[in-house]
């Protein structure tokens, strides 16, 4: 790889990260800019729902020391935004006024929150958590406050959730969907957490969606319903997040919910990459389906991939997908896409707190495995999965059959 290149690597997160790192291991000679729009070092994003909110004297943790890039050879702009990506002369215009040139860029822009369309949102005392920052207010506001309420029963909601119930404050969820998260698993598993919170004494209400989050005085004092009205004195909003593909489309590179990529994580301009949540892709787990997924796994992934890929080494990416979310006691698992599901089977161990529920397609074929409490049978399961192994609906419904004897 000749020294004059440039790579421009827009987004300092897990995905923009991992892409330069990466590649320096690989011996990459060219330049590596990594550009970000906040003003920390670049840090862990999964604990900022959970171990980060319950401890005030933990500082985010970095994903890698400040020296490394400097080590490195890496320059880390920060904080500086992209305004404009010009593609014919391969330059993206920064908020300061500068321009810088690329060979090649990479788009890890990431995604952002969804805004509520409601009245009270500018609220004070109405929060998200996406970010550090977002962190830092959310854990001073729950010393500060009694009473939360959660709107939006996702992952991230119900992470909080849990946190902000153990540190004692009285918590609420509501969901306008029928069931907790309804698009990531599995309606038995849905179930098994809405009774697990609901036992620990979070109160957690489907099929409610908010009209208005009412004020007082300037400060929050509730949530509003169609029928009902839940009291509070701070609010979380938490119902799923859109990709930060605008720059990307300004540019004219083709988006749609998310930046379109080839197999190779290429964009419809060949010097021009897209990874992590802003990326849409073609996953061969689903026929061909275009999908985003939103996990540090995919975003590290992709972007040892395009290293691979831009190092010479060719291949398409073909990640087996996972996911984890830590809720109280329970932790979830879930490996494989469960879009095309035909049969669910389930075994439970009342013991470990386990459930482990199988999604075949109507060929009996093990599409995914969402679990709790069951991390051998994640493990077997990303096995399985990546071999193109599958266990038989007897077996996957029997709990005494361990799913390494298929290994």
């Amino acid at each position: 790889m000749a020294e004059s290149e440039k790579l421009v690597i827009l987004g300092a997160s897990h995905a923009g990260v991992q892409l330069a790192v990466s590649l320096r291991e690989a011996q990459y000679a060219g330049s590596i800019t990594l550009l970000s729009d906040e003003n920390h070092i670049p840090y862990h994003r999964p604990p900022l729902s959970k171990e980060f909110l319950k401890n005030e004297e933990l500082a985010v943790q970095m994903l890698r020391a400040q020296e490394f890039y400097s080590d490195n050879d890496i320059a880390l702009i920060k904080p500086n935004s992209a305004v404009g990506i010009d593609l014919d002369n391969r330059l993206v215009e920064l908020d300061d006024g500068r321009k810088l040139e690329y060979s090649k860029l990479c788009i890890a822009t990431g995604s952002r929150p969804r805004a509520l369309d409601i009245a009270g949102t500018d609220a004070a005392q109405v929060y998200q958590l996406r970010d550090a920052d977002d962190a830092h207010q959310v854990r001073n506001a729950a010393r500060e406050h009694k009473s939360a309420v959660i709107i939006g029963g996702g992952f991230i909601g119900l992470e909080a959730a849990a946190t902000l119930h153990g540190l004692g404050l009285e918590v609420v969820v509501v969901e306008a969907a029928p069931r907790l998260m309804g698009r990531a698993v599995a309606p038995e598993i849905s179930k098994y957490v809405l009774d697990k919170l609901r036992k620990l004494g979070i109160r957690v209400y489907l099929d409610t969606p908010i009209t208005e989050i009412s004020t007082a005085n300037g400060a929050v004092s509730g949530v509003v319903c169609e029928e009902k009205h839940f009291a509070c004195d701070m609010v979380l909003i938490g119902v799923g997040v859109v990709a930060n593909d605008e720059l990307a489309g300004e540019a004219g590179l083709v988006v749609g919910n998310g930046i379109h990529v080839d197999e190779m994580m290429r964009t419809s301009n060949e010097n021009v990459f897209a990874i992590g949540d802003v990326a849409a892709y073609e996953h061969w787990l689903l026929g061909g389906a275009r999908v985003r997924l939103e996990s540090v796994q995919n975003a590290t992934d992709q972007a040892r991939n395009v290293a691979a890929n831009m190092m010479g080494n060719k291949k398409p990416y073909r990640a087996v997908p996972w996911f984890w979310s830590q809720q109280a006691d329970m932790k979830l698992q879930m490996v494989g896409l469960s879009h095309n599901s035909q049969k669910r089977i389930s075994r439970e161990n009342p013991e470990r707190q386990a459930l482990s529920v199988f999604h075949f397609d109507d060929n009996d074929k093990l599409l995914a495995i969402d679990t709790i409490n069951a991390p051998g049978e994640h493990m077997a399961g990303r096995k399985l999965i990546e071999a193109g192994l599958s266990p038989t609906v007897e077996q996957a419904a029997d709990k005494d059959f361990s799913l390494k004897n298929l290994l």
